[in-house]
């Protein structure tokens, strides 16, 4: 049998990453925010809805995060959209601070179709998919998945 290298553990362990499709996303403010454009950047997707309680507990803890990294774009995605003032103000309440795109069939063609909420999706600086998972995340999980290993460190497992 042969040696199986660190890179190989740990893309076996983590998921290789894929790559992204392309997708250009208007949130509720009409700013576009488009992969292609926001490379060099970690990118975080969040897909949420109004009745989904792990979502509403999750929501406090990415707007902290995107309160303390503005170097990485986060970008809410609502998708029960059927009263779109009564979400914004949802999510207002909640404190999400961070860009609300309102879920429509263009927005989920782009994404693609989540199978549970909360699901959260992170683009590598590359543009690269690297995290896409369902389940709830904290400020904590997101701080470490999006942190950027220095030059040549070595692989810690």
């Amino acid at each position: 049998m042969g040696r199986i290298t660190a890179a190989a553990l740990l893309a076996a362990i983590v998921g290789a990453a894929a790559p992204a499709a392309a997708f250009d996303l208007v949130d509720t403010q009409g700013r576009h925010h488009r992969l292609e454009e926001l490379k060099g950047r970690w990118v975080v997707v969040n897909f949420w809805a109004t009745w989904c309680v792990p979502c509403i507990q999750e929501i406090p803890e990415v707007a902290a995060f995107a309160r303390a990294h503005r170097e990485v774009e986060i970008l809410g995605v609502a998708t029960d959209v059927e009263d779109a003032d009564k979400v914004k103000r949802f999510a207002a309440k909640l404190g999400h601070d961070y860009p609300l795109v309102l879920s429509n069939e263009k927005v989920e063609k782009a994404l693609g179709h989540v199978k549970a909420l909360p699901t959260t999706r992170i683009y590598d600086p590359k543009g690269a998919l690297v995290y896409d998972k369902p389940g709830r995340v904290d400020r904590k999980l997101l701080e470490s998945l999006t942190r950027r290993p220095a030059p040549n460190a070595p692989l810690k497992l």
